[in-house]
């Protein structure tokens, strides 16, 4: 397989009441559709740098309704891993022998106290991988990715993929810059030999880390949702 590009909306600004987001059942805000004369950026495919330490791996704990948490409240010092039984191909050629992503969403929540951004997959959910690291890079030339903020953290999934077979995106995409009080931003890292890989700036009030949760959903249309919640403070 050839490394593939996951394409990135530009040029649009979110528009935030001053309460809350409007969001939808599993807390995140539907994604905007692009203004006229909107141009998509592509980015280089890329992964994090992986973390010395091992990956710790979590198990899910249901709550209300369809949501289920999968990493409480914490900072993990360690990658925090939560693993999913793929069997490869997911579906017959000639579709995707992947989980395919369809749509990345973000939302926020000042009375709760977090923010979110969601990852839908059509497909069964991907095993998937949460933690800081120092600076995300790009695969191959080691470049830094552009991330707003002063603390950064790897999301990564496998296997999955956001491209169809002809090398196009498959995924809606919110504006990169999102402008939350700590979650200020996210970018593409990578989607290559079934490895796909994101990176999240944000800003934590006294510098350090923050706290982050982890969750999963299955929405009415049947994709499947991992959320990434971060406190606001």
């Amino acid at each position: 397989m050839t490394p593939q590009r996951v394409p990135l909306l530009a040029g649009l600004v979110v528009l935030l009441a001053a309460a809350c987001t409007v969001t939808d059942h599993d807390g995140a805000a539907p994604t905007t559709a692009p203004a006229a004369g909107t141009t998509a950026a592509a980015t280089t495919p890329a992964a994090t740098t992986p973390a010395a330490t091992p990956a710790v791996t979590t198990s899910a704990a249901p709550v209300e309704g369809a949501w289920r948490v999968t990493y409480g409240w914490d900072v993990p010092t360690a990658p925090a891993r939560v693993t999913h039984q793929v069997r490869v191909p997911v579906t017959p050629a000639p579709g995707e022998p992947l989980p395919v992503l369809v749509e990345v969403r973000v939302g926020d929540h000042p009375a709760e106290g977090f923010s979110r951004i969601t990852f839908a997959f059509l497909g069964p959910t991907p095993s998937y991988q949460v933690g800081y690291v120092p600076q995300v890079w790009t695969e191959g030339r080691g470049a830094p990715v552009d991330l707003p903020g002063t603390a950064y953290l790897s999301v990564r999934f496998d296997p999955a993929q956001a491209h169809d077979a002809r090398g196009a995106g498959t995924a809606a995409l919110p504006p990169a810059r999102i402008g939350y009080p700590t979650l200020r931003g996210w970018a593409a890292a990578g989607d290559f030999e079934g490895h796909l890989s994101f990176g999240l700036g944000l800003r934590p009030p006294a510098g350090g880390t923050l706290p982050v949760r982890l969750g999963e959903a299955t929405r009415p249309d049947g994709t499947h949702v991992v959320a990434v919640d971060v406190r606001r403070g």
